[in-house]
């Protein structure tokens, strides 16, 4: 079986950002989320909007599509991308875990037309947006935890569609 070339080396073996000048402009999407765990009585105050640091939802929202677009300022090699949108949802009413705790789901959707995919800048959004929640109500509960950053979906490039 033969080695496979790591994209991201030279031939000297130094980082590099890969060149993606010949790859096909087509339409790319992804979707990211994470799940924050937490006790039901802070699951209210995010919901409720009532922690002591103001609106969590609202707050993370912003967080996630500003995490989306700075992508490239935080993970080495992401190419910056022209993003033509960011959608963030959070599902609040996930079950709760065997240890009885509430959960919030936020879910980032990244689309652009370009020549790479959005995959990272979906990840990114969703784990900055549970991060955000997580600051947001530490002063309520120190012990919350962050669970299941992953990648959904996504759409186009050479690799096609794929779906979890």
């Amino acid at each position: 079986m033969a080695k496979a070339k790591l994209t991201h080396l030279n031939d000297a073996g130094q980082a590099r950002m890969v060149d993606v000048s010949g790859k096909e402009v087509t339409t790319r999407t992804a979707t990211a989320e994470a799940v924050v765990r937490m006790s039901p009585a802070t699951h209210k105050a995010a919901v409720q909007g009532t922690g002591p640091k103001g609106e969590v939802l609202a707050t993370a929202r912003i967080a996630a599509i500003m995490a989306a677009k700075r992508t490239p300022e935080a993970i080495p090699m992401c190419h910056p991308l022209a993003i033509s949108g960011v959608d963030v949802a959070f599902d609040t009413a996930i079950a709760r875990d065997s240890k009885g705790r509430c959960g919030i789901l936020a879910r980032v959707t990244v689309k652009c037309t370009g020549r790479t995919g959005v995959e990272m800048e979906a990840l990114h959004g969703a784990g900055i947006a549970a991060l955000t929640i997580y600051d947001m109500l530490k002063a309520l509960e120190k012990g919350m935890e962050i669970e299941a950053l992953r990648l959904v979906t996504k759409t186009g490039g050479k690799s096609g569609d794929w779906k979890r």
